[in-house]
């Protein structure tokens, strides 16, 4: 279609970095919110008198939230638009983070616990796919990875708040979490810049509308440049315009179909790989420190430092997903968690937990800025938005496995086997997608999921 043409020749410019900014920053307060639970613990413990088993579901609370809200966000972006789910969820996320800074015992705390992540795992899991819908397909994987790379920018604030806001007194828990509301005031920034995706109001009929965001989006583009803009090229591939109603029963249908049923697979399988092994690590690993010796105050220090090789974890893969190609980003990332795993289960002191735990993260991060990329390109227009919050919620449950899982399993397995598990889950997922991945790199949204395709087809395949 020539409008969709018009729309990816566009050169990366001002007017994209602007949406990179403003999706980034809502992944940033999305990974302060959840990463700060981990710095609670001790405090929480104390404060309710918590044994390993409650605050393992304290650890899961925050991604059981998120399974859910990332189902609903996924329904809720393909019927009534990205933005609208992007802003509601934004406040709704900081309301609850609110609640459970004022909660008044355990039971509170978790459920609001749970309902924060509710929101931000409706965020978390509309932003990337609403953002790949505005970008070119040869920066694609680049844009989307360092948008998730926003994400290590708030575990490195939850870490600084760990270090220097939880500690600083009996109330400094709660003074954590009221932090993390904060980016409320962001809804009226985002009400007044955010245009709908063009792919989305196509897909839904509305092509004047469509017509308006690209046409704007060129202007912003010609004078952020200043010079002309490249010439359309010959549209590749069709859109499905006419498009069903997406609910869950069809979306699963869909993605589970034949024509489907490979990419789902994969996709939900390194989600579920990724997000159980981080989530093990990172809700536990201040804890850990602190069960062998390490002071609350030192454990936080050496978390700052892990939390900090997040950063070149995601934005060295988002350049290399241009290079090497999403899928085998993906595979080099992960095998290099898995590697980083083995060692840590190795290593006794604290500098040697640190070093090894900062290198598990650079990888386990870059895996993600590649996973977030890839998403969002083996999915239909249609249906991309679900697609996308379906897989990120299968992966909530390896997240609200994890915590529970190492809560309970610690006292038998030890240090060692904890991480030790924890390789042999990466190692699976390394061979998954090196042997069954797609190779997306370089290619437009509709030629990898509507090429050759019939108009109808999409609809044909949800009755």
């Amino acid at each position: 279609m020539a409008l969709l043409a018009r729309l990816d020749r566009l050169p990366l410019s001002r007017p994209h970095y602007g949406l990179l900014l403003i999706g980034g920053l809502g992944y940033t307060f999305d990974g302060m919110d959840s990463a700060v639970v981990a710095f609670l613990l001790p405090s929480v413990k104390a404060v309710w008198g918590l044994d390993n088993g409650q605050l393992g579901l304290i650890g899961s609370a925050t991604p059981f939230g998120f399974l859910f809200g990332a189902v609903a966000a996924g329904l809720l972006g393909d019927r009534i638009g990205r933005k609208q789910v992007m802003m509601y969820a934004l406040a709704f996320y900081a309301v609850f983070s609110v609640i459970a800074a004022f909660s008044p015992n355990y039971g509170v705390f978790l459920g609001a616990r749970v309902l924060a992540g509710a929101g931000a795992g409706a965020e978390s899991a509309i932003i990337a796919p609403f953002l790949s819908e505005f970008v070119p397909a040869k920066r694609r994987g680049w844009f989307v990875g360092a948008l998730a790379g926003f994400f290590s920018f708030g575990f490195v604030a939850a870490a600084l708040i760990g270090r220097f806001v939880v500690p600083a007194g009996a109330e400094g828990w709660r003074v954590a979490q009221l932090i993390t509301a904060v980016p409320i005031v962001m809804l009226l920034w985002w009400r007044r810049s955010l245009p709908e995706s063009p792919r989305f109001l196509l897909a839904k009929g509305r092509r004047e509308e469509a017509e308006a965001v690209v046409v704007a989006l060129e202007r912003k583009v010609e004078a952020a440049t200043g010079r002309p803009l490249p010439p359309v090229p010959e549209a590749t591939a069709q859109p499905a315009v006419q498009t069903p109603k997406v609910n869950l029963l069809s979306a699963l249908k869909f993605l589970w179909s034949p024509a489907m049923a490979k990419r789902t697979s994969v996709i939900w399988l390194v989600w579920f790989v990724i997000t159980f092994s981080y989530y093990g690590f990172f809700s536990w690993i201040p804890t850990l420190l602190v069960d062998r010796g390490i002071t609350v105050t030192k454990s936080f220090e050496f978390s700052i430092i892990i939390y900090l090789a997040q950063v070149p974890g995601y934005f060295s893969a988002a350049w290399l997903s241009e290079k090497l190609d999403r899928k085998h980003t993906i595979a080099l990332y992960l095998a290099g968690s898995a590697i980083s795993a083995f060692w840590l289960s190795q290593m006794d002191s604290g500098w040697s937990i640190t070093l090894a735990g900062a290198v598990l993260s650079f990888f386990l991060n870059g895996t993600y800025a590649g996973v977030y990329s890839y998403t969002p390109e083996v999915f239909p227009t249609w249906i991309r938005a679900t697609g996308t919050g379906l897989s990120s919620a299968f992966g909530r449950v390896g997240s609200i496995l994890a915590p529970t899982i190492i809560g309970l399993s610690a006292a038998s397995l030890g240090f060692a086997g904890v991480f030790g598990l924890t390789t042999a889950v990466l190692a699976a997922g390394v061979i998954c997608v090196i042997v069954f991945g797609l190779s997306t790199a370089g290619r437009s949204l509709e030629d990898l999921t509507e090429h050759g395709r019939p108009v109808q087809t999409a609809k044909e395949m949800t009755k």
